[in-house]
Order: C-alpha cells, then structure tokens, then sequence
C-alpha cells in the first residue's frame, strides 16, 4: 500500500507530546513498534518522533509507481511514513441485567381461515336456534288471516285437482296473487296441519336471517354480520312472522334473497344482476306491498359496484336491473287479473283513523330501538369506515365518505318507508309485519352500530350484550302480546262441530276461522261475516248494511250465529238485540276467553225452528 510523508510537529498543547517512545502507533500497515530515529533524508523530524523504513522488514509496502505521473519520483518510491491518529480505548457500557424484548406489530388476522369460518358458522347457528326456539314458543289457534289464507290455498288446489269453481274471487280483494303462497301453503297444511303451515314461515324466516348475515358480512365483515342476524333475529316482527301463516314471511325472504343478489353479484358481470329481478317481482307477486322497497334493491345495485366498477359501469348496472324489474312487472300485470287486488289492497286502500302520532307511537315501540342502533351505525360507517382493529386494514381501498354516506341514507331510510305509508292511510293494520320489512334493510347498518359500540378488539363488549338483551326483551313481551291479541278459538270448535253441514247458513265475526276448521264440511258461500250485509226478504224487499242483518234474523235465514265482541262490535250488538226474544234462536253456549285486551266471550245461538 502506497504511503506518504506526514511530519508530525508536536504542539504546546498536544497530549502525545510528553509521551515515552515506548509502545507504537497504528497506521494503515499495522502496529509499527516505536524506535528511536535518525533523520534518513537529512530532514529534522523532532526528537523521539521518527521511524525507521526497512523494507526487507515491510516488503508489500514496495510498489512500483506509474511513469509520467507528476509529483511522484520516477523509478523511485515514496517511502514516507503515515502517522495516524492513536486510538484510545473506551470503557465498554455495563450489560444491563434484563432486555425488553421488541414487541412486534400484532393485530386482527384478516386473512380468510376455517377456524374463523366454523367459528362464525356455530355463532350464526346460535342465532338461528335463538330466533326458532322464541317462535316455536308461541301457541294459539288460527289466526283470522292464517284461516282465511289457508281456506283459500285449498280452494284454489280444488280448483286446479278437480275443476271446483272458486266460491269468491279471492283475486279482487287479496293482498297478494292467490295463487303463490296460499297455494303452498295449503299443501303443507293438507300434510301437516296449521303447525305445518307455521313451520313453513319458520323455514322462510330462518333464511332470511341467513341472507342477512351473507350479505352483511359481504358489505361490513363478519363481526357486522353476526350483529345484524342477532338483531333481526329478536325483532317482535320477525318472531311473530316465523309462526304466522300468512305470505309476509315468503315476501320478505324473496326480497332477502333478490338484495343477496344484487350484492354477491357486484363483482360478476353487470348482466349477473339481471338475476335478482324475477326473485323481485315473485315478492311483488307474493305479497303487493313489497313493491314497496324494490327502489330500495335497484339503488343498492350501484352502490355495491361503485367501488370496483366506478361510477358509469354501476350506474349502468343499477339502469339494467330496474329495466329489468320494470319489464317483468309489466308483463306479469298484463298476463293475470290482479289488478284489482293491487287497487284494493295496496294503491287505493281505504284509509282508517289512525292519528300520526299513535302510529309513529307504535312504530318506535316494534322498531325504533334498531332503527336508532342502525343510524348511530350509518353516522359512525360515515365518518370513519374502519375500526383499523389491524394495520393491514390501512392499505385496502376507502370507498369514499360519499358513497358511505349513501349506502347508510339508502338503507335507514329504507326502514321508515312502511311508517311513512302507514300514516298516510291512517291504519295500524299490518303495521308490525311492514315495520320487520323496512328493519330487514337496516339491519347492516344496526351491524355496524352495535361493533361500533362495542369498540376496537371488543374493548366494551357489555354494551352490546345489553342491547340485544333489550331488544330480546322487547321481542319477546311484544311477540307474546301479538299473539294472545285473537282468543283461542278450540272450545267454539268443539262446541258448533255438531251443527256443521254442507246445507245451512252461518253468520260470525270472524267466519274465516270456523271455515277453515271445517273445509271438509262447508264452503265459503255458506258463511256470512259482520262487515256488511245484502238481502232480499221474503217480501222481495232489497237490504243492505245493519237493515239486511235484522231483516235475516228476523226471517231465521241462519242456522248457527257465532259472536266474539271483537271484529266489529257495533255490528255484534245488533246482531245481539235482533236475536233477543227471537223465537227462531236460542242461546247454545256462552264461552269465556282471554286475550291480550282483557277478557271476552263467545256467544253462540243455534236456530231452534
């Protein structure tokens, strides 16, 4: 290695000055011994401060040098020495007697995993077994609605089976197609009885939850998904709906399903949306009012393929599934006579007299607690999407405080739809069942509250486990209370079995129920309700309305009278009066019963001549 001449000139206040020549000094080469020096090329360096070159002693030090280079001796060397700065050495730190060990990084694995899969799998079953056992536990005999549903399914399989004509045009004054659900349901009945019937809403409810979950867990995530199903699953509509014999059950697990569609499909090609629109309309056609949240299914359609397809492609997308819808709707209606039903039951249903605030009242009771769960959601997705439990979370993409903001408007506002329609007609009647619709659409964002309220890494789990026990509460006094509204009809049975026959007349308050009971042996044409009358007496006189009720009383047109004091109580009054003293009745039983407003009794008169 080549080195140079550094005279060392040692200063006033130099510390290696005063040093003894003993020891050595570093430099490039090594450790070099100090020695005694005389000066070689006849300069002074200063006592005690040379060394001596030797070459035979440092033999790789001699490198030849390129000729032509300036300031370097040609053919010769530089020999000069290289003093280097001494080391010191320093006193190494003690060890220290214990090491904090570095703490990696740790957060929520959000990788996809068969633990977190079956996990989840066992907590939703959980679920499910709460909502069917809280339904299963509800008892009473047929339901108005039930038997009339139920009376009419057999009717239209008579119908289609033997060629029976129809005994009324259900088709004019039913809520939904006579032929869907009633149907069904009848089939199931003939199997299985009214528990049977129950058990197949049960069936419907059930996976609605389920689809609740998929399509929440597809939005949120898991913890979101499991939240909502808990949710939904103690509401007082959707425990009621699981034991109830009517389509509400079948419309809202269709609409369940188009909405799990729309969702699952966000990422397919736009024509896979095109999928959910005959589920759409067969919930339509099941139940009429359930057009009523299909916007609700056409908007969501291109909120879910924002993100991932920008905003024209779902637009385009949201444009196809409503032409879709569109077009099959048109169809369906020119195809069938259900237009009528559609006017009556739906469009241009009378109004009652219902006040707003009674049934905003009755609304705030049978949902407003997940309703307000769902909009603390909306507002906490709104304006921050994640709970960032993991760091990972930080690098997915943010769909955008705008897109959030819509997602939670378009599913909150959903739930006020049926309050809405409701005060407009001023009635309460299916109130409870179009409340469960609304809430079914709210439910993910109810998800999202109730992880929000429970925090990061579930910092306050008590907060949500009490408020599902609120709402379980809640679920189960107003399910109860539903269900013990209509008595328990099983001693009128037994007690006008006898007087059933394919011949006489019958006058009820609620015929519906008797009728189905009794299908075997009467038909609807036999059965005469309270809720307006026409007749001709026997003078060839035209009646109608409380008129038509005495004349036929006084005539003995019917064989059997059945009232309960509860349909239409001013009707059953005069009813009450024009048998009094009449010497074609007589009084066969007085039956008391309870329900949910107090007691009652049903009065039942057989005609004697």
């Amino acid at each position: 290695m080549m080195t140079r001449h550094d005279h060392h000139t040692p200063g006033p206040h130099d510390p290696y000055a005063e040093e003894d020549t003993a020891g050595g000094w570093f430099n490039s080469d090594g450790f070099v011994p100090r020695q005694p020096s005389r000066p070689q090329d006849g300069y002074d360096y200063g006592h005690g401060h040379g060394y001596s070159y030797d070459a035979q002693t440092y033999p790789y030090q001699q490198q030849s040098y390129q000729p032509g280079i300036p300031e370097q001796p040609q053919g010769g060397r530089d020999d000069r020495p290289t003093h280097a700065l001494r080391t010191v050495a320093e006193q190494a730190p003690a060890e220290p007697g214990y090491h904090v060990p570095d703490t990696p990084e740790v957060s929520w694995d959000m990788a996809a995993s068969r633990r977190r899969a079956w996990v989840s799998r066992a907590v939703l079953l959980c679920v499910l077994t709460v909502q069917a056992v809280l339904s299963l536990r509800l008892s009473n005999t047929a339901f108005q609605d039930e038997a009339l549903y139920l009376a009419a399914g057999h009717a239209q399989l008579d119908q289609l089976l033997h060629g029976t004509p129809l005994p009324k045009d259900y088709a004019a004054y039913f809520s939904g197609s006579p032929q869907l659900y009633p149907v069904l349901a009848a089939l199931v009945d003939g199997w299985f009885g009214l528990a049977g019937a129950r058990s197949l809403s049960l069936v419907f409810m059930l996976a609605t939850t389920g689809l609740l979950y998929s399509l929440t867990r597809r939005l949120f995530n898991e913890r979101a998904a499991l939240a909502a199903a808990a949710l939904f699953a103690v509401l007082h509509s959707t425990v009621v709906m699981g034991y109830y014999a009517t389509y509400d059950a079948a419309a809202v697990f269709l609409l369940a399903l188009a909405t799990w569609i729309v969702v699952r499909t966000d990422r397919a090609p736009a024509a896979a949306v095109l999928l959910a629109a005959p589920v759409a309309v067969l919930a339509v056609g099941v139940k009429y009012a359930a057009a009523l949240y299909l916007p609700t299914v056409v908007v969501l359609a291109l909120l879910t393929a924002w993100p991932r397809r920008g905003a024209r492609s779902a637009v385009g997308r949201m444009v196809l599934l409503g032409l879709g819808i569109g077009a099959l709707l048109a169809a369906g209606v020119y195809a069938t006579d259900l237009m009528a039903g559609v006017r009556q039951t739906t469009t241009d249903r009378e109004h009652g007299t219902d006040g707003a605030g009674f049934l905003l009242r009755r609304s705030a009771e049978w949902g407003g607690l997940m309703f307000l769960t769902a909009v603390g959601g909306a507002v906490s997705y709104v304006r921050r999407s994640r709970m960032h439990e993991s760091p990972l979370a930080r690098r997915l993409d943010d769909p955008g405080w705008r897109r959030r903001a819509l997602l939670g408007l378009v599913l909150c506002g959903t739930a006020v739809l049926a309050p809405a329609y409701q005060v407009h007609l001023a009635t309460q009647v299916s109130l409870f069942k179009h409340i469960g619709f609304g809430l079914l659409f709210a439910a993910p964002m109810a998800g999202v509250g109730v992880t929000r309220l429970v925090g990061a890494h579930f910092r306050y789990p008590q907060l949500g486990i009490m408020l599902w026990t609120a709402m379980l509460c809640l679920g189960i006094a107003q399910a109860d209370w539903r269900f013990a509204l209509w008595p328990d009809s099983s001693k009128m049975v037994r007690a006008i079995e006898p007087y059933m026959n394919s011949r006489d007349h019958y006058l009820s308050s609620t015929p519906e129920v008797p009728l189905y009971y009794f299908r075997e042996e009467t038909t609807h044409r036999q059965w005469q309700s309270v809720f307006g009358m026409e007749y001709t007496d026997e003078k060839g006189t035209y009646l109608s309305g409380d008129d038509a009720y005495r004349a036929a009383l006084r005539d003995g047109e019917f064989d059997l009278i059945v009232l309960d004091g509860l349909t239409n109580p001013r009707v059953d009054d005069i009813i009450a009066e024009a048998v009094r003293g009449n010497p074609h009745y007589r009084l066969l039983a007085d039956l008391p019963f309870r329900n949910s407003a107090g007691t009652g009794e049903y009065r039942i008169w057989i005609k004697t001549s």
